[in-house]
């Protein structure tokens, strides 16, 4: 389940697909294609996310609710049953590719795929389907933004390579 970004980047990192569960920045693939998608910073989402969260405990104090029992029923229940990706960007900001690095190749058991490195930002990561990790031909699929390949990802994605 670990994946690395290397190349041409100031600062080679792996990721391990198995936390993306329980990140924030998380997306249902179920909707996310079929609602309009505008171009949201990561940090200003999670920020807005933290926000709603300080205002709920102002306006209903710290002490839970019935309300909020069943609310965390329904989202481990949606965890456990989703279908979930998350945005390449942020990772590959962090690694920092260097200036003059151009092509991301997706590292995979058969072929290599390359992407303009400009593209790549856009790319999505699934790393669950109905709840289970991707095992049989993950740890990854890559899914364009716009979705076009939606139905047909890139699948056996072991690696990150940037030239």
């Amino acid at each position: 389940m670990i994946i690395p970004i290397k190349g041409k980047v100031k600062f080679p990192i792996t990721l391990d697909a198995g936390t993306w569960i329980f990140d924030d920045r998380k997306i249902d693939l179920t909707t996310y294609f079929d609602t309009n998608q505008s171009e949201v910073d990561d940090n200003e989402e999670y920020t807005k996310n933290v926000g709603r969260f300080f205002d709920r405990e102002i306006k209903e104090g710290a002490i839970s609710p019935p309300t909020l029992k069943s609310e965390r029923k329904f989202l481990k229940q949606k965890l456990l049953t989703g279908t979930f990706g998350i945005r390449f960007e942020t990772f590959l900001k962090n690694a920092e590719p260097l200036k003059e690095a151009k092509l991301l190749v997706l590292e995979t058991d058969s072929d290599d795929v390359q992407i303009p490195l400009e593209d790549a930002y856009q790319l999505i990561l699934a790393f669950s389907k109905e709840g289970k990790a991707l095992k049989d031909d993950g740890p990854i699929h890559v899914i364009f933004s716009d979705g076009s390949n939606r139905n047909n990802p890139i699948k056996f994605v072991k690696g990150f390579r940037v030239e």
